[in-house]
């Protein structure tokens, strides 16, 4: 999850775009805070569900699962389409913008594909729960319980790595505090998804089972901070934030505001009024003339 709350001095985490009240872009950011904390709960349900000795069937446990990873799944999506609403759906604006590309939009629509492919390979385990071993589908599957989460943790790592270095260190400890509970629990789903593939005699082993709970684990930790960390950001109104400059939300800022950018191609200010000259006789004219 990556989140515009300590990067945009103009938020507008809503689908709505900048347009949005400041009231429905707080109660989007909690519901998707909210749906990602569910998303988790459920995830570390069906992995508790197949280690339980009384549970019997592993199935049930797969299909809480693939509910939670849904739940994970829209969180991301809505990540990256309110990011997109920000600028107005205006996706050319990420090629004078790197921080909206690299980041904001490139990190959840890889945290999203991640998720689809995890989600994928749990349907496909489903299926052959009812319907029998299939060498295709388990191939494909366990290859896939190895793609989803190296996805993950590329996402994470990359969102892991932005520092903001003018943000306040209470800000940024939120931030950090949300990062590394994801980044963990990626590389565990991976891990467990290497170890099932090439050291299992079972199409899911308890292994896999283990570190999947585990990582949802942390995955539900970080969804919990990431809660807090929009209430907090909320309640700070803006300050202590990163005011980026430059950027596609200022540009498209100032365009509805009808001034031009702040930075000239050569160096120059922009938005500053142009000097009109002096009139003709006066004082200034007279010392311009002499100096020339």
């Amino acid at each position: 999850m990556v989140k515009l709350a300590t990067a945009r001095e103009c938020r507008a985490y809503s689908l709505g775009g900048g347009g949005a009240g400041s009231s429905a872009r707080n109660r989007w950011e909690y519901i998707n805070a909210g749906v990602y904390v569910f998303g988790a709960v459920l995830l570390a349900g069906g992995f508790l569900g197949q280690l339980l000795p009384w549970a019997g069937s592993s199935r049930p446990g797969l299909a809480v699962a693939a509910l939670g990873l849904l739940c994970v799944l829209a969180a991301n999506l809505h990540d990256l389409l309110a990011h997109v609403a920000g600028v107005d759906y205006r996706l050319g604006m990420a090629g004078v913008d790197y921080q909206l590309a690299l980041v904001e939009l490139a990190v959840p629509a890889v945290q999203s594909v991640g998720t689809v492919l995890t989600l994928v390979a749990v349907v496909f385990f489903e299926i052959q729960k009812e319907r029998g071993y299939r060498h295709g589908l388990a191939k494909h599957g366990l290859n896939l319980l190895i793609a989803g989460p190296a996805l993950w943790c590329l996402g994470s790592i990359h969102n892991i790595c932005q520092v903001y270095e003018r943000a306040s260190g209470h800000v940024q400890l939120l931030q950090k505090s949300v990062q590394i509970p994801f980044l963990l629990g990626s590389t565990l789903f991976l891990i467990g998804g290497i170890i099932n593939r090439h050291h299992s005699f079972k199409l899911l082993g308890r292994t896999w089972a283990w570190f999947g709970l585990i990582g949802s684990l942390l995955f539900l930790a970080g969804g919990v901070l990431n809660l807090l960390k929009v209430f907090k950001t909320q309640q700070m109104g803006g300050r202590g934030l990163e005011k980026l400059r430059g950027g596609a939300q200022e540009r498209l800022s100032m365009e509805r505001e009808g001034k031009v950018p702040l930075i000239l191609e050569h160096g120059g200010r922009r938005g500053d009024p142009a000097m009109p000259p002096p009139p003709p006789g006066s004082y200034k004219d007279a010392l311009v003339s002499s100096a020339s």
